[in-house]
């Protein structure tokens, strides 16, 4: 299994647990839930340069009202024109004279969505969440995740053969409608039970509701499955689940108490978010799925045989937040291990090399490289030292002392140049951003600048000019 990065978007589910009237009471509102999504995507809107959407799931709608909710928006701002669309939605449901739960957007399961899609197709078609309707409540699915599959062409002919008619052959709408024929066929299975049983109408829906089986469906499911995924969804009844690869290549984390489950892409942001300590939240394994039932019982199982778990390097240096403690010494480390490189591709001489990094995934490893390159720097220090032996006077002891490495900041972070992974016209303006700097302390001709970059998950390590 080899997988090309193509996607790397982030996800967040809220389960809220308790009824809304405790949130009210105890937070003195119904947006509790909203809020924390809302906050959870911004803190992963690195993760959205493409797009946005939202999902809310209300558990006891009655019948006639709807229990669905959806919005999704194109661009940067997508996470903006998203929840401003969220907040006029409600703002208008209380113009109507609705209160409390009864408004849309207020309810007790919610999914967010931020895509970045660096290479393939993009349009409003392809912002998640996804959404399957039914008249059957728990037929109804709502899905959204960080992934691309490697073997979308044999899955497709497989749900051909099986007589459906797939209305796209990208990846997600595959899951979807694979996932869908799955509920779809237990449900049927369901139906047939307890209607001999003897059991109507919505007794039998909720007897169905209450009996769903999640952890096989997504079991059954992933088995066919190749590539990096973290899938997070939800049935119209209120089922949720978040389930991760069996070689654990996307990242997902999340945290449980007795009053919410929060998953998201990242640890980081669930430790902000919801003010707790790193140790509070888990991190998902290979092959395993967190699923949520509708009556707020919260079951982590495995789903999938884990294989040589392989996380996506890409995800650790380029995407994730380096606020988190592992990944701000994972990158801090990097730059370490490029001190010798650095060095041989200066001839040693630091005298004449000023050193910066590109904001703001660089920085942290631009840390670690510094601390490499003043560990060299004071062994120097201590050789000449040596040298000089007794008949050292104060000014040369001075002058061995005062030997620094240079540094400056040649890259102000541009924000029409947040990201240029994708695009090579947008990385050759960078670089010359990078050169466009005062003489000040660097002389043409002479000193070499190098600049530390994420272009280390391109194998690239460095780059060196000399001004």
């Amino acid at each position: 299994m080899s997988e090309a990065i193509k996607h790397e978007c982030g996800i967040v589910l809220i389960r809220l647990l308790k009824p809304l009237s405790y949130y009210k009471e105890k937070y003195g509102r119904y947006t509790y839930g909203l809020e924390k999504l809302y906050l959870m995507m911004e803190k992963q809107h690195n993760r959205g340069q493409e797009g946005a959407g939202v999902a809310c799931v209300k558990i006891d709608a009655e019948p006639g009202c709807e229990y669905i909710f959806r919005e999704r928006a194109l661009g940067s701002g997508a996470i903006s024109e998203t929840f401003a669309k969220v907040n006029r939605a409600i703002a208008e449901g209380k113009a109507e004279g609705l209160q409390g739960p009864e408004l849309p957007y207020i309810g007790e399961l919610y999914i967010g969505h931020l895509r970045y899609s660096t290479t393939g197709r993009s349009g409003i078609s392809y912002v998640h969440p996804f959404l399957r309707r039914n008249n059957w409540r728990s037929r109804n699915l709502c899905l959204a995740g960080n992934f691309n599959l490697t073997n979308v062409e044999e899955i497709f002919d497989s749900i051909v053969a099986q007589g459906q008619h797939p209305r796209h052959n990208a990846d997600t709408f595959i899951m979807l409608e694979q996932l869908g024929y799955l509920l779809d066929s237990h449900h049927e299975d369901l139906y047939r039970k307890y209607k001999a049983e003897g059991l109507r109408g919505r007794e039998l829906s909720a007897r169905i509701e209450d009996n769903i089986d999640m952890e096989g469906i997504i079991s059954t499911v992933s088995q066919m499955w190749d590539g990096g995924f973290v899938i997070v969804g939800a049935t119209g009844s209120g089922e949720s689940f978040v389930f991760r690869d069996r070689w654990g290549i996307r990242p997902a984390h999340y945290y449980a108490d007795d009053e919410i489950v929060a998953v998201a892409s990242e640890r980081a942001v669930i430790q902000t978010v919801m003010n707790i300590t790193t140790d509070q939240v888990r991190e998902l394994g290979a092959g395993e799925a967190l699923v949520i039932h509708r009556n707020g019982e919260v079951c982590p199982c495995c789903v999938a045989k884990p294989e040589n778990p392989r996380p996506c390097s890409f995800e650790r240096i380029y995407f994730s937040r380096g606020s988190d403690g592992d990944i701000y010494k994972e990158r801090k480390a990097l730059g370490r291990l490029l001190t010798p490189q650095i060095l041989r591709e200066i001839d040693h001489d630091i005298d004449h090399a000023v050193f910066s990094f590109i904001p703001n995934t660089a920085e942290v490893a631009y840390y670690g490289m510094m601390e490499g390159l003043n560990n060299y720097l004071n062994d120097l220090k201590i050789s000449r030292l040596i040298e000089l032996g007794h008949q050292a006077d104060a000014e040369q002891m001075k002058s061995i002392l005062n030997h620094k490495i240079r540094t400056e900041k040649l890259a102000i972070k541009d924000i029409k140049l947040r990201t240029f992974i994708a695009e090579g016209s947008s990385r050759n303006d960078l670089a010359t951003h990078v050169y466009d700097i005062t003489y000040d302390t660097i002389v043409p001709g002479e000193d070499s600048v190098v600049v530390i970059d994420d272009s280390i998950v391109r194998g690239t390590t460095l780059k060196q000019s000399i001004v």
